[in-house]
């Protein structure tokens, strides 16, 4: 596959201010992207656009990923902005340690709303503009989604949804010629880990992320895979690629029935169908 080249694409981050988001956006403009920065607040929003060229290059919004309006509001402000949307990272996303005895139901409910249906408030939002360049959709995953931590069933069941929903939207948006992917990193340094580290549960679980399978790799290498994995707009992106193997079994036989099971054709005109009736049962 020829190498999607990111110069002048305009690229949708959301978590834009956290460790991973502000990241990408670094890595991705210096490959030429132009980018619409969203997070919850921007305390630095002047700075942070000068520090990429001006609004031409880079621009912020506010955004609530709980929000299905202020999500639109957001990314229909991007797409007027710069013109067009070819790309979208749904980004945002937190983490709670709490076991199943002493959880907090609101906790449960703000983590998988966020970690989940804000990026499916994202793609939903995006969708009409990325379909008009044939661009691409990325859901920022973990290794969570098949590695399944105690004390973290909001987590891994949110980045497993992510996982889930990315493949299932990736069959819609196949026939328009719009790429979806996941990206599913292990643990590596971001404020979120910090948040990791300053609670107890989460420290004693995987042993401070010292050692073993639970060692944590460099944001570097998070973040050159995933640059990569969207220049190849790959359908699932492993870091580090050791992990392959254990990320890959639980779909080992989803190709299969996908290429059995599912043509362009009939997905087409089951989307049309179900958009006629408003996709309700």
């Amino acid at each position: 596959m020829a190498k999607y080249s990111l110069e002048g694409r305009v690229v949708v981050i959301t978590g834009a201010n956290g460790g991973l988001g502000s990241a990408l956006a670094k890595a991705l403009a210096k490959r030429g992207a132009k980018l619409a920065l969203l997070d919850i607040a921007h305390p630095n929003a002047g700075q942070i656009v000068m520090s990429f060229g001006g609004a031409k290059l880079a621009q912020t919004w506010e955004v609530d990923v709980r929000s299905m309006d202020s999500v639109n509001t957001a990314i229909k402000a991007a797409a007027d902005h710069f013109g067009k949307i070819d790309i979208v990272i749904a980004n945002a996303g937190v983490t709670a340690f709490e076991p199943l005895v002493h959880a907090d139901p609101k906790t449960f409910d703000r983590v998988i709303d966020i970690n989940l249906n804000g990026v499916w408030r994202t793609f939903r939002a995006a969708v009409p503009y990325v379909a008009e360049t044939k661009g691409y959709l990325l859901g920022i995953s973990s290794m969570a989604a098949f590695m399944h931590s105690p004390l973290q069933a909001s987590y891994t069941a949110s980045k497993a949804g992510v996982w889930a929903l990315c493949d299932s939207i990736r069959l819609e948006l196949r026939h328009q010629g719009v790429g979806v992917g996941s990206a599913h990193p292990t643990f590596f340094h971001t404020p979120l880990m910090d948040q990791t580290f300053a609670d107890p549960a989460g420290n004693k679980i995987w042993g401070g992320n010292k050692g073993g399978i639970f060692k944590m790799v460099s944001l570097e290498e998070v973040i050159s895979s995933i640059v990569e994995g969207i220049e190849r707009r790959q359908d699932v992106m492993v870091i580090p690629k050791t992990n392959g193997l254990v990320a890959r079994a639980p779909g080992l036989f989803r190709k299969i029935v996908e290429a059995i099971g599912f043509n362009d054709r009939d997905i087409a005109e089951t989307v049309r169908v179900a958009g006629q009736k408003g996709g309700v049962n």
